[in-house]
């Protein structure tokens, strides 16, 4: 599946800066029977999950065809190496965002500021024009939307696409970034479910 998921970022087109790195061998998994109870709940998992507060960001890339340019609201994002800087976000298998961008091959990860709650949901909602409205330039890396009043900003092409269950995980290769004064610009923080805004202690 890894591989095939590598594969598909290639003959989509992707432009690369290097070539993807090869997938470790995916772990023996079944699916469970429907006489099986499933090991976690999934109204469960969330609810246990959602105790972890995250940061919000908006993944952009530019357009390759006549549809403009794609982004979606994303919490599952991290860092990921120093040496070579790589970041990382999850992506659903069924997004329909998700081609768009591995077509382009490249994206831009905007870290939303505290008062961009609803520019977030707005990139959260399916088959609408997100962009409508919205001010951005493009990044100087890859051209990917840079959404203005956002924390900070990430530009990275795509170094390798990896499963993980019913998500992907997309390993971007930072190729330049930046951020805004952080006295200035606090995050958008997302927990059990409702926005909120950090405050030092």
């Amino acid at each position: 599946m890894a591989a095939a998921a590598v594969r598909y970022l290639r003959s989509a087109g992707a432009r690369t800066a290097v070539e993807p790195v090869d997938a470790l061998p995916r772990p023996e998994l079944r699916s469970v029977g429907e006489d099986e109870r499933a090991p976690v709940e999934q109204a469960e998992f969330r609810r246990v999950l959602g105790n972890f507060a995250t940061g919000v960001t908006v993944v952009t890339a530019p357009a390759t065809t006549d549809d403009g340019p794609a982004g979606f609201a994303c919490q599952s994002f991290s860092s990921l190496s120093l040496d070579p800087p790589l970041v990382a976000f999850m992506v659903g298998r069924t997004s329909t965002t998700w081609p768009r961008i591995a077509r382009a091959g490249v994206f831009c990860v905007n870290v939303l500021a505290a008062d961009q709650a609803e520019l977030c949901r707005g990139f959260a909602v399916s088959g609408a024009d997100k962009f409508a409205g919205v001010s951005y330039d493009a990044s100087p890396a890859t051209g990917s939307p840079r959404l203005t009043g956002a924390a900070a900003w990430i530009d990275c092409t795509i170094h390798a696409v990896h499963t993980g269950g019913d998500h992907l995980i997309v390993v971007g290769r930072v190729e330049t970034l930046g951020a805004a004064d952080a006295t200035e610009v606090p995050p958008l923080l997302f927990h059990r479910g409702r926005f909120g805004e950090f405050t030092g202690i």
